[in-house]
């Protein structure tokens, strides 16, 4: 039993706080309105996507470790949802950044720290999957 603990633990530290933050950050944003896209200087659709895609990728890597842990589903189908969400994460931090308009790269890595951890955070669960 502590060997499967020991075996499943270090993704699962990184991917409860990801999917946590992307889940709130999906919430916080309901009801969806056209005044915060406004507000973003994004269109409504694009909005809509946002919102959606935080919420989805949250609940997909929370969906793709269960059904990995539990084998619940075909292991392919796991790793996919797992993958996939990791790829939106990316998606989405990529974007905000962008919207932020930094200057420089090196603006980006000295003062925009935690939204390129997030992105880090996505793109390795985009790399890795749930493969050990």
């Amino acid at each position: 039993m502590i060997k499967k603990i020991n075996e499943h633990l270090p993704g699962w530290l990184l991917r409860v706080p990801l999917a946590i933050v992307f889940i709130q950050q999906g919430l916080v944003k309901l009801p969806i309105s056209i005044e915060d896209a406004q507000s973003f200087e994004l269109p409504y659709i694009v909005w809509v996507f946002v919102i959606l895609g935080e919420l989805g990728a949250g609940l997909g890597l929370l969906i793709g470790g269960i059904s990995a842990l539990w084998k619940l589903l075909w292991p392919w189908v796991g790793n996919l949802i797992t993958k996939f969400s990791g790829f939106t994460i990316g998606c989405i931090m990529t974007g905000v950044i962008w919207v932020g308009q930094p200057e420089s790269f090196m603006d980006v890595i000295l003062y925009d720290n935690f939204h390129v951890m997030l992105w880090v955070g996505g793109l390795y669960f985009a790399m890795k999957g749930n493969d050990r």
